[in-house]
């Protein structure tokens, strides 16, 4: 394709380029425009004022030559003689008298007389025996003149000749071109100014983009967390902000998700380790006794569980990320699902040596549009998270409660709380507590998402969900969810 490969190399590249192309191109037509037509105005003006004056001329003449000279051809012919050699405008115009043939018959420039002009202001007076003009080429001598003639008339009508004013137009067309001239000038003047303008202010624009984009490579290669100076007040100044701030967040995710690899791997390889360890020692220790068999086979139970939590937490997260994960909402029960997954733990935290109380609602409380087993997944998590960060303090609390017209919301909302008393969050960790892979400074197991997983259940149920440390110590967790209307 030859002719597509010279139109690409005939294309203009780079945004500078571009600019100055594009906008100064506009700009010169512009500038051409406006001299253009500041030239058809100004000689438009000149060559108008000079034919007003002569056909003022010479109406003037023609009266004066009707009304009082008209009696006789020898009279015309001795008064026009007499006229043009007392006519003291004849270094500027030639003032001729012209037969009603088109012959010349009297005319202050000597060697014209005789001759026949040919142009079309006599034949159009004559024909017509109204002021005519005439603007253009001499065809005898081939210069630009402005002609004006007038009928002169006897009494009877009979037209007698022509008063004919011929003006050249050599110094108003120098006039013109002068004008024109500086009007170019003028417009050359505006244009390099613009252009010298435009080339500073995109200027201004390409420094920065090219630092931007340096940057953007930089952060492409792995270099996360470079800053770009700011120096700008304007929306480049906004943009490299956000860039500066891009930056800092990929740095913050790439080093959140390595942390996270490197936890789900320890937190993978703890489990595995112990279902191997045991599955080799009950399968080749025939020595073992009843009751180390049955501890063994119950650490290798609660380790599968703990993979099997583990693998659900990564699925969910891997749904959330690519918007593949969906709640199935049906009007449900709120009071009967929380008790019946709180008696399904009761007795595994019995078994932690944990005390769950549960405090019951003062008031019915109306059905809730909700996914049951996502709800469900939401408040086993809760109860995992009390009992792993704040299982020292030994008791986990949880209620039940309608809040009618939520914060003036015109709403009702039914709230889960749990609530631990163990140590509680740093108070500059409670911000994060919801962020994907975080795990601030806890030591207890965990992959750092599966709160977030709780975060976006809750979300996709239009409810609210706040972890904040109670005055008395501990951890508390609400899930605020709407009731149904009507």
């Amino acid at each position: 394709m030859p002719g597509r490969s010279v139109f690409r190399l005939l294309r203009v590249r780079g945004l500078r380029n571009r600019w100055m192309v594009g906008s100064m191109a506009f700009i010169v037509l512009l500038a051409l425009a406006a001299v253009a037509a500041y030239g058809v105005a100004i000689g438009g003006y000149y060559y108008s004022g000079v034919r007003t004056a002569l056909e003022t001329k010479a109406s003037s003449s023609s009266a004066f030559f009707s009304n009082y000279v008209t009696r006789t051809y020898a009279e015309y012919y001795q008064s026009a003689y007499r006229y043009t050699g007392l006519f003291d405008e004849r270094d500027k115009l030639d003032l001729q008298f012209i037969s009603p043939s088109g012959r010349i018959e009297v005319s202050t420039y000597g060697l014209t007389a005789g001759t026949m002009p040919g142009t079309g202001d006599i034949a159009d007076a004559l024909a017509t025996g109204e002021l005519r003009s005439f603007m253009g080429r001499d065809p005898s001598t081939g210069e630009r003149i402005i002609a004006v003639s007038s009928p002169l008339i006897y009494s009877d009508g009979r037209i007698m000749g022509i008063i004919r004013y011929v003006s050249s137009l050599r110094l108003v067309d120098r006039q013109v071109v002068y004008n024109i001239l500086i009007a170019f000038g003028i417009a050359l003047g505006l244009v390099l100014v613009m252009f010298l303008t435009n080339l500073v202010f995109i200027r201004s624009i390409v420094t920065p983009i090219g630092e931007v984009t340096a940057m953007t490579r930089r952060i492409a290669d792995g270099g996360y967390g470079s800053q770009i100076q700011n120096k700008y007040e304007d929306e480049m100044g906004e943009m490299v902000d956000a860039i500066n701030d891009l930056s800092i967040q990929i740095s913050h995710s790439e080093k959140v998700k390595t942390e996270f690899i490197s936890s789900v791997s320890h937190e993978l390889r703890t489990p595995l380790t112990a279902i191997t360890g045991w599955t080799e020692t009950l399968s080749y220790d025939e020595n073992l006794d009843a009751e180390t068999r049955r501890k063994g086979l119950g650490i290798v139970l609660e380790e599968a569980r703990r993979l099997t939590n583990m693998v659900e937490e990564l699925l969910d997260f891997t749904r959330i990320e690519d918007g593949r994960f969906t709640v199935n909402i049906e009007k449900m029960d709120v009071e009967a699902e929380l008790e019946d997954t709180l008696f399904t733990c009761r007795e595994l935290m019995k078994q932690e040596n944990l005390q769950l109380d549960y405090s019951p609602p003062e008031e019915p409380m109306p059905v809730i549009p909700g996914d049951p087993e996502r709800l469900k997944q939401v408040i086993l998590n809760l109860l995992d998270n009390a009992a792993k960060h704040g299982g020292s303090g030994g008791r986990i609390e949880v209620s039940l409660e309608l809040q009618k017209n939520y914060q003036d919301s015109g709403k009702d909302f039914v709230t889960i709380r749990v609530r631990d008393f163990g140590p509680g969050i740093p108070p500059d960790e409670l911000g994060n507590v919801k962020l994907k892979f975080y795990r601030g400074s806890s030591k207890a197991r965990g992959s750092g998402i599966g709160l977030a997983v709780c975060d976006e259940i809750v979300r996709l149920h239009n409810g609210i969900l706040d972890v904040t440390n109670a005055p008395e110590g501990g951890c508390v967790v609400s899930v605020r969810l709407p009731a149904a209307e009507g």
